[in-house]
């Protein structure tokens, strides 16, 4: 698409901060205001609008994308969104650790994760069953319910983030440590990456999985910076 405007900017309503072109309010795909809740947020999707060249390139705009998945999709589907987050409950990368013959890996797996299942143990007041190889093992019904009802009760720009958040990082128990303050997101990357970086220093880099974890890491940092924005 051609840019067909000259400045963007954000300005007050009465229910958030909407974005405008050349002082005409922006719609999202599905024809809804563009309108998000703080006014760091406003004004970081006005910035995406404003750097665009002559050509707009949807690529290089995250924020307003995860701003029309809120508006779109978490408003009017939030039951099934939040469904979809939700079933990393019964299946989060930190429940699966090494068998027996990769007793090096479990132990590291264990020193980095233990303490985010302890974490969420004590705030959710819940227990987990650990798996050793890639066999499923089911969690418990309480644990599940009570997990998904962490997930019902973030809003609807918070749920927007953490679907791409969780996808990303494969963890719902990592991404609610970081909706609810108690890790970083720096900590955090590398820790639901930490298979990956361990065989990679046991067997050396594979510039392919570099290169896709590297476009990963850019589109998790967009969406912690969504978030981010979102609360501030």
């Amino acid at each position: 698409m051609k840019r067909f405007y000259k400045q963007a900017a954000c300005v007050a309503t009465d229910k958030g901060f909407a974005i405008e072109l050349d002082g005409r309010s922006i719609k999202t795909p599905a024809r809804n205001l563009m309108e998000v809740p703080t006014m760091p947020l406003a004004q970081a999707i006005a910035g995406e609008w404003a750097v665009q060249g002559d050509d707009i390139d949807p690529t290089t705009m995250p924020l307003t994308a995860l701003a029309q998945g809120a508006l779109d999709q978490v408003a009017h589907e939030r039951e099934r969104i939040v469904g979809r987050i939700a079933a990393f409950s019964d299946s989060d990368m930190l429940y699966y650790r090494g068998d027996e013959s990769q007793q090096a890996l479990a132990d590291h797996q264990a020193a980095q994760w233990d303490p985010l299942l302890d974490w969420a143990r004590q705030r959710y007041d819940i227990c987990f069953v650990l798996t050793y190889g890639i066999m499923h093992k089911s969690q418990s019904d309480e644990t599940i319910a009570r997990l998904s009802e962490a997930v019902k009760a973030q809003d609807d720009f918070t749920i927007a983030a953490m679907l791409s958040l969780v996808g990303l990082a494969g963890s719902l128990i990592a991404i609610l440590a970081l909706v609810e303050g108690v890790h970083d997101a720096d900590k955090l990357w590398p820790m639901v990456n930490l298979e990956e970086l361990w065989q990679e220093e046991q067997w050396g880099r594979d510039d392919l999985a570099v290169a896709t974890r590297g476009i990963k890491q850019t589109e998790f940092n967009a969406a912690v910076q969504f978030l981010t924005l979102s609360r501030s």
